[in-house]
């Protein structure tokens, strides 16, 4: 990966994380930290 393809992927990233915190008062980040979670326990349930 180029520094250049990683400065856009941060952008974009950072565009929609800003995106979410303007339009849905943060609402998506909060619902995917919680699949997150869930996710990582899961994982280590199998470990």
């Amino acid at each position: 990966m180029t520094d250049r393809i990683a400065l856009v992927l941060a952008l974009v990233i950072l565009a929609a994380i800003g995106a979410d915190v303007v339009f849905n008062h943060a609402t998506v980040m909060i619902f995917l930290g919680r699949r997150m979670t869930g996710l990582i326990d899961f994982l280590q349930f199998w470990r």
